[in-house]
Parts: C-alpha cells; structure tokens; sequence
C-alpha cells in the first residue's frame, strides 16, 4: 500500500480570492454554513443538525500531521469578501490519484465561487497528481455544471450515503486528466 499521508499544505491565489488552509477562526463561519440544510444535503459527510464541536473537530483533521486530505478555505478577503465562503479539498488515493469535494455557502451559489475555487485547484495541482475524480449528488446539476465547465468528463452513475439525509443518494461520477 502506498503512503497517501501529505505534508505542507500551500496558500494558492486567484485575481479575486485565496485558497488557504483552514485555521482556529475559521470555526464560526464553518458552523454557520455548514450547519445550514441546504450545505449539509449536498455532501455525503456533513451532518445535520452539525453536532457541537464539529467545526473545531473537523479543522483539527484539517490541519493534523498525518491527514490524507488537503482542505482549503475559500477566502475572499482580498476581495473584501468574507474570510471563508466555503471550503474545498482535495483528498489523496493510491496510483497518483485525488478525489476533488466543495461546498459553497448559499449566499454565493450561483457567483462563480465554486468554479473559480475548482479552476484555481485544477491549475495549481498542489498534489501532483494525474488524475482527479469527483462525484455529484444527481439532484444538484449545479456542482456537476461547475465540474464539466472545468473539463472534468462524465464516466458513470454511482451512489453514496449522505449522512445529513440519512441514505443512499445516486452520484455522477467524474474524471479529470491532468497529464
């Protein structure tokens, strides 16, 4: 087996935000989003209602010496944004591989967050990878937008458990070549 365990974590920067990694501020803004229906029913992790703590719990993982997943804030403060309008990470498999996961606050759905968030990622390929796969629930044709727009191609219909529905939810799964 192969050791997916990563080491330092970059900033990367676009025209209008940063991707950073997260840190103790960040928690508030987390529970805030996150513990929003709306977040939470769109990723497979993410309980509802957010348990006490879990925002610090999962900045802890985040920023943990032996993570095997990469986790950015979105950051628009340069921007005079606010410090966190949602969070995107990259998490390592074997044989050069990542899987891509995001999530936008509502109040930026539909700004161009999640795919200048997606871009910046994709052009900085801070893990070095070849390849990045990505899955969607089938009820949010938004996220798969942001994926095809980005050049990622469809390669097949799946399923995952959504913690904050409590069940299994069909997925598109995607793919995107970096070499």
């Amino acid at each position: 087996m192969t050791d997916t365990t990563l080491l330092e974590q970059p900033t990367l920067v676009s025209a209008s935000f940063e991707l950073r990694p997260l840190t103790p501020a960040d928690a508030g803004l987390i529970a805030l989003y996150a513990g929003d229906l709306r977040v939470a029913s769109r990723t497979s992790r993410i309980a509802h209602p957010l348990p006490p703590g879990e925002p610090e719990a999962f900045i802890q993982r985040a920023l943990a010496s032996g993570r095997n997943e990469d986790v950015w804030a979105i950051d628009a403060s340069k921007d005079r944004g606010p410090s966190l309008t949602g969070i995107i990470s990259l998490k390592k498999m074997d044989r050069n591989q990542s899987e891509i996961g995001y999530w936008v606050a509502p109040a930026f759905w539909n700004t161009g967050v999640a795919s200048g968030a997606v871009q910046c990622l994709l052009a900085a390929n801070p893990q070095g990878c070849e390849t990045i796969f990505a899955s969607v629930f089938q009820d949010n044709p938004a996220s798969a937008r942001v994926l095809t727009n980005q050049g990622f191609e469809y390669i097949g219909d799946a399923e995952t458990f959504s913690v904050a529905r409590n069940t299994t939810v069909p997925t598109w799964t995607y793919i995107y070549k970096l070499t």
